[in-house]
């Protein structure tokens, strides 16, 4: 019966080592969701921004040089410079004004280093949904799209 109480005071002076590990742990992925979390809204606003300003190429900077886009039903542009080719169409068309509502982003990865946002979108002459935003932290701690697969509503 001596064994019990001393698993018992083995178990508190395990947890009370481990606890503040733990804490630690704790507040730090939770900064670095904070900081990815973050990364994705400020870039994903700046992508909003250059695309409502006419420029395309600043909306493609915002991908990594190899993504890939899947805009259904126009096709999947693989590359920056597909994908400005793209957007350059549509402002040239006319096309502005993007909002998105009813978005949720989430963190895909257990190592914080990328988020999906999905939302709908409307402009002044189309809307639609956004399925997967892939938005990856780069090492100066921006986020870029790595993936950007989109439906232009009938």
């Amino acid at each position: 019966m001596k064994f019990l109480p001393t698993l018992s005071l083995l178990g508190a002076l395990t947890m009370s080592i481990a606890a503040p590990a733990f804490a630690q742990d704790a507040e730090t992925r939770a900064a670095d969701e904070f900081a990815l979390s973050t990364a994705v809204a400020t870039a994903s606003r700046a992508w909003r921004d250059a695309f409502n300003a006419g420029d395309a190429a600043a909306a493609a900077a915002l991908y990594e040089e190899d993504a890939i886009m899947v805009a259904k039903p126009f096709g999947t542009f693989e590359g920056r410079d597909a994908i400005q080719a793209f957007w350059q169409n549509l402002v040239d068309n006319g096309y502005d004004d993007i909002v998105y509502t009813q978005t949720t982003t989430q963190v895909v990865d257990q190592s914080l280093s990328a988020a999906q946002v999905s939302a709908q979108w409307r402009m002044n002459k189309a809307h639609g949904i956004i399925t997967n935003e892939l938005w990856v932290m780069q090492p100066d701690g921006t986020a870029l799209l790595r993936e950007d697969h989109f439906e232009v509503a009938p």
